[in-house]
């Protein structure tokens, strides 16, 4: 050795400052389940059967319009339909609400429906609401009283409970936030740190702040281990950055540009990504609701090309769609992933020298087509010669 070990050891000692701080930061990701979607219902339209209304409607739909889906494609919708139609729900107390006189009655309402979804086994896999913002005095006032009088119904926390948090412009605002359900938690006798949010990313301030900084890096902070997800907000950014009414949708290269500083933001922290929404519903005559399955299958599909695969949902019919693009996406691909990760796991020449990062990756793809059901255990299991235990270990770390 040209260099002891001690004369190593006093160049290198500096650095377990920033191993500790980058460990911290990015611990990896989060594990579990990740929710294809999330459907954004008005609070004023909740009801005890909200979930289930939601998928018997999307039956409906196909039924009555079709979809061009090959027969074992379309039998596996309609079982995701029936069986769980919802994977991810949010009632809406902001843009998709308004602010009518009634808002103290709709959260209890709400809250109480929420209530009943989990005592009869009909409650979607997460779900939760999205307050106002705290843009001004007034909204936020509003946003507080309403989550107040949300979380007091409720008396106990709902498992997969997380609030959307929006319009967010400074650190500060998630900083507050964060504090303030840490005191929601202390009067209603919660455990510390049981009430997460995401943030939605739909102003400019979001993406770059007044100092030119990347802010989101910032949010994450100020929220610590409360911000579980960055959802993006297709209108309200792309009006944000001016473009015209012609050209607010979702694949607009700004939106990417949003999405890519999302991405790089929020990469090795645990803190998920979903994509906006599209305004063009599925609603009128066969041609149109066709029509608007098609734009939203493409938009689904590009979404997961870019690696976000959560979207959000704004009317039941959009479920056909939605799970048409998801499953057709992993079922296309599983095969190929398949093959590829039981040679990594062999060390056998698959044709392709795939790195750990990769196996990775490949896992997770894997795991996701069965968490959503476009892909059985049965069949992954078969399909890798791996169990489903292999494939977590492989998901949770680089091997």
């Amino acid at each position: 050795m040209l260099l002891d070990g001690p004369a190593v050891a006093s160049l290198t000692a500096r650095l377990s400052e920033v191993d500790r701080r980058r460990a911290a930061r990015y611990p990896g990701g989060r594990g579990g389940r990740q929710p294809v979607h999330t459907c954004y219902v008005p609070a004023s339209r909740i009801g005890p059967t909200t979930p289930r209304d939601w998928g018997e409607q999307a039956l409906a739909a196909f039924a009555d319009h079709g979809f061009d889906l090959s027969p074992d494609l379309a039998e596996r919708v309609k079982t995701k339909l029936v069986r769980e139609p919802v994977e991810d729900l949010r009632i809406d107390f902001e843009d998709g609400y308004g602010a009518p006189g009634t808002e103290d009655d709709d959260a209890r309402h709400a809250a109480s429906c929420l209530v009943r979804w989990h005592a009869e086994g009909i409650a979607p896999f997460s779900s939760g609401l999205r307050i106002k913002s705290f843009d001004t005095p007034a909204l936020r006032d509003r946003g507080i009283r309403t989550l107040d009088i949300f979380l007091e119904v409720l008396h106990d926390l709902p498992p997969g409970f997380v609030i959307t948090f929006p319009k967010v412009t400074a650190a500060e605002q998630v900083e507050v936030f964060a504090e303030l359900l840490g005191a929601f938690e202390d009067r209603l006798g919660w455990r510390r740190g049981s009430l997460t949010f995401e943030i939605q990313v739909e102003t400019s301030q979001s993406i770059v702040d007044s100092e030119g900084r990347l802010a989101i890096p910032a949010f994450i902070a100020a929220g610590g281990d409360r911000v579980v997800g960055l959802h993006f907000g297709t209108y309200d950014y792309t009006a944000a950055v001016g473009l015209g009414a012609g050209q607010q949708h979702l694949g607009h290269h700004a939106c990417d540009f949003a999405r890519h500083v999302m991405q790089v933001s929020a990469a090795g922290t645990g803190v998920r990504l979903s994509d906006g929404s599209s305004n063009v519903l599925p609603v009128g005559d066969t041609p149109q609701v066709l029509a608007a399955w098609r734009v939203h299958y493409g938009l689904v599909r590009r979404s997961l090309e870019h690696g976000f695969f959560q979207g959000w949902d704004m009317h039941p019919a959009q479920l056909v769609s939605r799970y048409a693009a998801v499953f057709g996406y992993y079922r296309e691909s599983l095969a190929d992933d398949a093959r590829r990760l039981a040679a990594y796991a062999e060390r056998a020449d698959g044709g392709v020298l795939d790195e750990p990062a990769t196996a990775q990756a490949l896992s997770a793809s894997l795991l996701r087509s069965v968490d959503c059901g476009a892909a059985t255990a049965e069949e992954i299991t078969q399909a890798t010669g791996l169990s489903m235990d292999v494939l977590r270990a492989y998901h949770r770390r680089a091997v």
